[in-house]
């Protein structure tokens, strides 16, 4: 067995929990802390009528966001191979160390220029921002630490999620297929012979890496249409799709196997309990700079045997991941069908 590759440095950057602070949130998050600082001292002070020194002060923290930001930014890739901890260590003595020097240096300009704005020694202005630095440093890095491991659980969530799912073959369909293959050898072998393809083809997506990223829509459409047709020869003309895909980007973005387990419910519980059959009814369509897919299928009505959501709870969790809030997964009965809805942005957040 081939021993691990370690990973490369570049591979180390582009984990690392540290922020980007060559991003607007960052920057935003920097300015808005030394903004509420500044005005909280502000209005802490007996004379609040002092607006020039109010001033002054939002655009010294407005300067030394920037500052702090662009350093940050620049040195991103050097802090990130630091081990451990340290990457926030580090961070944290340059934001102290840029707002030391910073307050030397306007302080030495105040003096230079007798322009009196800051009214207190420049050891003790130095010292006084200086130690806020330190302590709104540590917090906000301390709020992105946090944030970063609530990121990366959620990530290992959602891996967990599509690992879970692309292990999951259920045996009755395994069989099913199976016995399916068998009994065409004799009668029909090119139709076996295309049964195995497409059963091939659907446990290389199921059981495949599960590190490459995304596929695209016209991928998982013909995955979904592979899947269709084993479902086809098993039940015949009780099985019926209807497609109004057309308009739908075969290039879009998509996470794999998010819309396949949603058709193989469709199959299973609208069309399967029916002795008549029914129709499945993919419809899809652009929706903005996203894309809106239905997956319709009828009620049976009498109720099957019950499943336990995973894979409809997996789809939600994956979205919700994948797209952020903006992406709506809506399920429920709409007279005698029942309809999945999906809503996915294109910009994924």
């Amino acid at each position: 067995m081939p021993a691990p590759v370690p990973a490369s440095p570049r591979d180390r950057v582009d984990h690392s929990p540290l922020p980007d602070f060559c991003q607007l949130p960052a920057l935003f998050a920097l300015f808005v802390v030394g903004a509420l600082t500044v005005t909280v001292m502000w209005l802490a002070r007996d004379d609040r009528q002092d607006w020039p020194a109010y001033s002054v002060s939002m655009f010294f923290v407005t300067w030394l966001a920037m500052v702090v930001a662009l350093t940050l930014c620049k040195l991103r890739h050097l802090l990130q191979r630091l081990p451990g901890h340290l990457p926030y260590a580090a961070v944290w003595l340059l934001i102290v160390l840029i707002v030391l020097v910073a307050s030397v240096l306007a302080r030495w300009l105040d003096g230079a220029l007798q322009t009196g704005l800051i009214g207190s020694s420049m050891a003790r202005f130095a010292r006084d921002n200086t130690i806020i630095a330190a302590l709104l440093g540590a917090a906000m890095l301390r709020y992105f630490y946090v944030l970063a491991q609530w990121q990366a659980r959620l990530a290992a969530v959602a891996r967990a999620q599509v690992e879970a799912l692309q292990a999951r073959i259920r045996p009755h369909f395994l069989f099913n297929s199976m016995n399916t293959v068998a009994a065409l050898i004799r009668v029909d072998p090119a139709a076996a012979e295309r049964t195995v393809e497409d059963l091939s083809e659907l446990f290389r997506a199921a059981l495949g890496p599960h590190d490459r990223g995304d596929g695209t829509l016209g991928e998982e459409l013909e995955l979904i249409e592979r899947y269709l047709a084993i479902e086809q020869l098993r039940l015949g003309p009780r099985l019926r799709i209807r497609r109004e895909l057309h308009d739908l980007p075969a290039d879009f973005p998509l996470p794999r196997l998010l819309l396949q387990p949603l058709v193989e419910n469709a199959v299973r519980h609208g069309i399967q309990p029916l002795r008549e059959g029914g129709e499945v009814v993919l419809r899809g369509a652009r929706d903005g700079d996203g894309i809106r897919i239905e997956i319709s299928n009828p009620l049976p009505s009498q109720p099957g045997a019950a499943g336990n959501g995973h894979g409809l709870r997996s789809v939600r969790q994956r979205v919700a991941f994948r797209y952020g809030p903006r992406a709506v997964v809506d399920a429920a009965p709409h007279g005698d069908h029942y309809l999945v809805l999906l809503r996915l942005p294109g910009a994924p957040t």
